[in-house]
């Protein structure tokens, strides 16, 4: 359950991070570079969670879902 809610929390910071690139986008005209430091992050925790979702199922801590059996 907690590995659960580690993924749902990148998920929901992923989010906060792609929604602030999108009003610095538009705030700032180009003036400065908080847009491309908030994409930059939001591009660096989704690789985070990939790489820990990908950690968590080579330990056993989830399992992924049978769809084919």
């Amino acid at each position: 359950m907690a590995g659960k809610l580690i993924i749902v929390a990148f998920l929901v910071v992923i989010l906060y991070n792609l929604g602030a690139g999108l009003y610095y986008m538009m705030v700032d005209k180009g003036t400065t570079n908080r847009t491309v430091k908030a994409l930059t992050r939001r591009i660096a925790l989704s690789v985070g969670l990939i790489l820990l979702v990908m950690f968590s199922i080579w330990m056993g801590w989830i399992t992924p879902h049978d769809l084919g059996r």
